[in-house]
């Protein structure tokens, strides 16, 4: 993955509509009207949406007749999902240290 898709891909999961929207997705494709119907905003506003989420590489849509449905592409979450894995030996280490430090207070106290 490049650098430039890793920061398209968290650009689009920043936002908590584009989350929700992959959260629905997740369950199985959707057509753009039956997405606009889960949320408070407008139909146009979903599609805004999805179209960040497909430039992102998140969703890709295909053609049933005159319905595009949208459907999630794990692939991006994926790379992305590897890249935080990077960082799991800092946290880990950071938290045994905590561990040790409060272990230690409770033996001062």
């Amino acid at each position: 993955m490049t650098a430039a898709q890793l920061d398209r891909t968290f650009a689009a999961l920043s936002d908590p509509t584009r989350r929700a929207i992959l959260d629905r997705l997740s369950e199985g494709e959707a057509s753009l009207s039956e997405l606009a119907a889960a949320f408070p905003v407008s139909i146009q506003a979903v599609a805004k949406h999805l179209r960040v989420l497909e430039e992102a590489g998140l969703v890709s849509r295909g053609r049933e007749g005159q319905v595009r449905p949208a459907r999630i592409d794990g692939a991006p979450l994926r790379d992305a999902a590897e890249w935080i894995e990077r960082y799991r030996p800092f946290w880990r280490e950071r938290f045994q240290r905590l561990d040790r430090r409060l272990a230690q207070r409770r033996r001062d106290a």
